[in-house]
């Protein structure tokens, strides 16, 4: 006999790859998965990829207000900085907001809009992560990777919950 199990990551890439939707399934209530998302102490613990774990976060929860976070590589040190300004706030429900890597001069590169929805599904959420428009394909791609490993990351800090 088949056991069906539940798929828990869909990605798809549009615009010639330059849109990024991650779909994920996780095992706690939406206001826990938001508020791993809002509370800087809690994003400490999964934001960034499992090599480049975040070592600074701050964040001015409010439309209008700015985040800011720092990504060190395990392996060289080196530091990448970004941040954006939180555009959509729906506690336990929606998050949106700009992202952008800090370059060479110390100034934001690139924008892109971040947006995700919580949507409650029993004791669980399915997460709908938005990532756009990016430059191109290939840094759509390190997105992908980046953000798939920190929401592995965010998983088992919900399971430890």
């Amino acid at each position: 006999m088949e056991i069906a199990m539940a798929q828990t990551n869909v990605e798809t890439n549009t615009s010639t790859g330059r849109v990024l939707t991650i779909t994920r399934i996780f095992s706690a209530p939406p206001v826990l998965v938001f508020d791993a998302f809002s509370d800087p102490k809690r994003m400490l613990q999964w934001l960034g990829p499992r090599d480049y774990p975040a070592s600074y976060v701050e964040s001015d929860m409010r439309v209008g207000g700015k985040w800011r976070a720092c990504l060190d590589s395990q392996a060289s040190g080196e530091k990448l900085w970004h941040g954006g300004v939180y555009r959509e706030i729906v506690p336990g429900k929606r998050l949106a907001f700009t992202f952008a890597w800090d370059q060479a001069n110390g100034t934001p590169g690139l924008e892109t809009l971040v947006d995700i929805t919580f949507d409650g599904q029993n004791d669980k959420t399915l997460m709908t992560f938005r990532q756009s428009v990016f430059d191109t394909p290939e840094d759509c791609d390190g997105h992908r990777e980046g953000w798939n490993s920190a929401f592995d990351r965010l998983e088992e800090l919900l399971a430890q919950d």
